[in-house]
């Protein structure tokens, strides 16, 4: 989600090439740089969001399909992207993604029309789930187990938290001083700079046992996901009643039961439900989905706010967010260090009770709001909590699951968290929308994010009952139950 960092599991991976033809920084550099990339454009267009809706005639609610589009799909074909690398080589899926990522970047930079933009950010979305996995599986392929090992994954997550930290401010310079075009174009040359280094410097590995690859299971949950949140958008419009909001929530459940139904017979499932039997990966899956069905919205919001309503330029957006971004990695940086004081769980909850107390506050903005007193403070808060309960639901989940599929478990926690933050932008951009609809002006924006800010803390309040119940409070519970 955006600004929140990737997690990641230091998992073994076998592989079939040890030695490597290009030094190890550089090889480094380049699965650091794809990973960048990825994680960046999740949040680097919430800045800019503004100059694309004035450039593109698009609609309050239409904005949200600019984020939406490419995290559902990320988050759909994550899992798929891990299997694809592990199948046909790291290197190969590596290339093909980051290829995929770079050419929608640039259709993305040049589109004309909304749909082409959303379609754009779609592409974007599927490259950057061929992509991401292949980053992490060539790390652990690359350096051996160990020192050198665990320093080039801390490397990687610094780098994918660096990537959503800093998106605000990219977005800003860029819109700012070229267009909000840039925010997209400036991924063609680094993109393909990267994929040249790739095809140059980069060794191929690949898992030694042969397994099918779930496409069904992939398209299916990406479009039930995609089929409800359009559902949960047209309500705005038309209401809850009405057969063009109804019909697309209905088709949307129906092709997630479809994909729930594939998975259990598919002799290798894109998601084993069979994990799910165990209380640590269900428990904490779910706390997921709703922590990030509340904290992946306040960057967006945040954005509209302070351009919308406060008049800040696109700079002065970006540069209002760094406090915020500090936050997060530092909540990410000590994260593992209170765990291990505290306990995972405990940490979990008290991150969330932080970030929600900073949601509360945040939504008692109003038209006359002023940095200091409006935006610091709660952002601060969101955003720090956000950073300290990201780690220990992920401990959580994988301290339960076999070893052989803490890997996997990984995956799905990351999967939950984009999951969770597409349906919670649909339904609080939908709320927020609702609520403004009713009034005129500023007063009337004002309202409408305060409200969504307010019933993100709601959903959030419902993650922390969940963590308190459900979560085991130390590892040796959650492999026995």
């Amino acid at each position: 989600m955006g600004g929140m960092p990737p997690i990641a599991a230091p998992a073994t991976l076998p592989g079939t090439a040890r030695r490597m033809a290009a030094p190890a920084w550089l090889v480094m550099v380049l699965v650091c740089a794809g990973q960048f990339l990825v994680v960046l454009d999740v949040s680097v267009v919430n800045v800019a969001l503004p100059a694309m809706r004035t450039g593109l005639g698009l609609s309050e609610l239409g904005l949200q399909w600019i984020v939406n589009a490419y995290v559902i799909t990320f988050a759909g074909f994550m899992l798929l992207g891990g299997r694809a690398a592990d199948l046909f080589g790291r290197k190969r899926v590596f290339v093909l993604g980051l290829a995929l990522f770079t050419v929608a970047s640039l259709g993305g930079g040049l589109a004309q029309q909304p749909w082409q933009l959303i379609a754009a950010r779609t592409v974007q979305g599927i490259g950057a789930a061929v992509l991401s996995p292949a980053t992490l599986t060539i790390l652990t392929t690359s350096f051996p187990a160990g020192p050198a090992r665990t320093r080039a994954i801390a490397t990687w997550t610094a780098v994918g938290a660096g990537g959503g930290a800093v998106g605000g401010l990219v977005g800003g310079v860029l819109t700012e001083f070229l267009s909000w075009r840039w925010v997209l174009l400036i991924n063609v040359p680094v993109g393909a700079l990267v994929l040249a280094g790739a095809v140059l410097w980069l060794t191929e590995s690949r898992q030694g046992a042969a397994r099918r690859l779930d496409v069904p299971g992939a398209v299916l949950v990406t479009a039930g996901l995609a089929l409800v949140a359009y559902g949960i958008v047209q309500t705005e419009t038309v209401g809850w009643a009405s057969a063009a909001a109804l019909l697309p929530l209905a088709a949307g459940l129906v092709v997630i039961a479809v994909f729930l139904a594939v998975e259990a017979r598919t002799k290798a499932p894109l998601m084993p439900l069979a994990l799910f039997r165990v209380r640590s990966v269900s428990s904490a899956n779910g706390a997921m989905v709703l922590a990030g069905a509340a904290m992946f919205s306040m960057w967006y919001f945040l954005s509209l706010y302070v351009q919308n309503v406060l008049g800040y330029r696109p700079l002065e957006a970006g540069l209002s967010f760094i406090p915020h971004s500090l936050s997060i990695v530092l909540g990410s940086t000590i994260g593992p260090r209170l765990m291990n004081r505290v306990g995972a769980k405990t940490l979990a909850v008290t991150g969330a009770v932080i970030s929600a107390s900073g949601m509360a506050w945040q939504g008692t903005m109003d038209i006359h709001g002023t940095y200091l007193g409006t935006i610091l403070g709660p952002g601060i808060l969101m955003a720090l909590g956000a950073g300290l309960t990201a780690t220990p639901i992920a401990a959580i989940a994988t301290s339960g699951a076999d070893p052989a599929d803490q890997g996997l478990v990984s995956g799905l926690i990351n999967t939950s968290r984009q999951m969770g933050g597409a349906l919670g932008l649909s339904v609080l951009s939908t709320v927020a929308a609702t609520r403004s609809a009713a009034g005129h002006g500023p007063k009337a924006l004002v309202d409408g994010y305060g409200l969504a800010f307010h019933v993100g803390g709601g959903i959030l309040l419902g993650s922390i009952v969940l963590m308190v119940l459900a979560l085991p409070r130390r590892p040796a519970d959650a492999a026995h139950d």
